[in-house]
């Protein structure tokens, strides 16, 4: 008989974990007492606080010590350079699908096996574990995932515009041109920080390219002078370029960072109607305290173009071992199971892909749609910068990067020229790996 899936994943956990006796009779024994684990990421601040929660709990049930160290913004120099060392974490939290192809690639990292590989196929969907596979072998574990389809908005400025959430590209441009007739300026850009531009181009080029053509493009099976490159680059530029659309135009766009997007859309003194990112904008507006996730502040779904339907592009930490150790695959187990999720989960600012996590732990109803927008999304890709080699798409200073905040300073630029220039980047990035 099939046990239903929560009674399948209670019975995984104990062997994941090693625990002797997970029947009555049995008492539970720690079978990494003492046995130290490193774990390394980018999170800092109550992510990390949030996160450290989750390997507290790990060290209780199994008594191995459990450390993180934070790279910060810097965190694939901090692994590489262990690595050179021939000392790494053991697990890493690494958000780019191309970084881990590359550690893969000389075999630094090191395939999931035995019991946390069950725990991925038991809890995972087959997309979300394809996206950690490799070669055929698994890799990655997606503890973190985020949306990244949806723009935010200030509710007191769209109700003074008398204008409502858009549903299509075409609808956003009306939207943000009624806003700016009403004193407001439509979109506050963080394009100080290379990333966000590029979370646009993906969901302009998903939503007009389709699935397929944003697939080959990740991998370089379809260059970057594509006509459908060109068209969202055309596409982009002219929102950028329209009259007071952008908060203090293309320059003053190119000053501002994320975090002071979301206090330029959302603080206390708000300059501007409209902010794109992922839900993790949540955790800075509350920071802030002058809008309310919800009711001030709410999102609405990216725009389709020419009406295509809905579809999503997610970003996520993977987490991914260095180290073989048995202490080290309990913990990749652990980290898959919905018992880790929720602990992040129910205090905000996470969303998580784990099928068998209760959705009702998070902490409001914003949240909780974001993440069962993740799970049940006909059209899922994953953040396509992420997905090439970290010289073009994934890291500071990265070609992607920096092209497309030339383009955002210059948005009347010719769109074949621009699609040439990131070619020219990518061809050269993709030649190296």
């Amino acid at each position: 008989m099939r046990l239903p899936r929560r009674a399948a994943a209670a019975g995984l956990s104990c062997v994941v974990l090693l625990v002797a006796g997970c029947g009555a009779e049995t008492a539970p024994t720690k079978p990494y007492t003492g046995q130290p684990v490193e774990v390394a990421g980018s999170w800092t601040g109550a992510e990390q606080a949030n996160f450290e929660r989750v390997l507290r709990e790990f060290a209780k049930q199994t008594g191995a010590r459990v450390r993180y160290t934070s790279g910060g913004s810097d965190l694939d120099v901090l692994v590489s350079s262990r690595i050179g060392r021939g000392k790494p974490p053991d697990i890493a939290m690494i958000p780019q699908p191309g970084v881990v192809a590359q550690y893969a690639a000389t075999g630094a990292a090191k395939p999931i096996t035995g019991a946390a590989a069950q725990a991925v196929r038991a809890h995972f969907s087959p997309q979300w574990q394809q996206l950690g596979t490799i070669g055929g072998q698994l890799y990655g574990v997606y503890f973190k995932a985020a949306n990244k389809s949806v723009i935010w908005y200030r509710t007191d400025a769209f109700t003074a515009a008398g204008v409502h959430p858009p549903v299509t590209l075409d609808e956003l441009a009306a939207v943000s041109q009624t806003l700016v007739d009403s004193g407001t300026a439509a979109m506050t850009v963080p394009g100080a920080d290379g990333w966000p531009l590029t979370d646009w181009f993906e969901n302009v080029y998903l939503q007009l390219a389709g699935a397929e053509k944003y697939d080959r493009l990740a991998a370089h099976q379809l260059r970057w002078t594509d006509p459908t490159v060109v068209q969202t680059l055309r596409t982009m530029g002219r929102y950028w370029g329209s009259p007071r659309f952008l908060q203090g135009g293309p320059n003053g766009a190119l000053q501002t960072t994320f975090t002071r997007s979301v206090a330029d859309v959302f603080g206390p003194k708000p300059n501007s109607a409209m902010l794109y990112e992922a839900d993790f904008v949540t955790t800075e507006i509350a920071k802030l305290g002058a809008y309310r996730v919800g009711d001030g502040a709410r999102y609405f779904a990216w725009p389709s173009v020419d009406g295509t339907g809905s579809a999503v592009v997610a970003g996520g930490d993977a987490a991914v071992a260095f180290t073989g150790r048995p202490v080290t695959m309990a913990l990749m187990a652990y980290l898959a199971s919905p018992e880790a999720a929720a602990i992040m989960a129910r205090r905000g600012g996470f969303l998580s892909v784990n099928r068998d996590l209760d959705t009702g732990v998070y902490p409001n109803s914003t949240t909780r749609a974001l993440a069962e927008t993740l799970l049940q999304a006909e059209t899922l890709r994953f953040d396509l910068s992420d997905m090439t080699p970290r010289s073009f798409g994934g890291g500071n200073g990265a070609s992607m990067w920096r092209l497309l905040q030339a383009y955002l300073a210059a948005p009347d630029t010719d769109p074949a020229v621009v699609a040439g220039r990131l070619e020219d980047a990518a061809g050269k990035a993709y030649g190296v790996m």
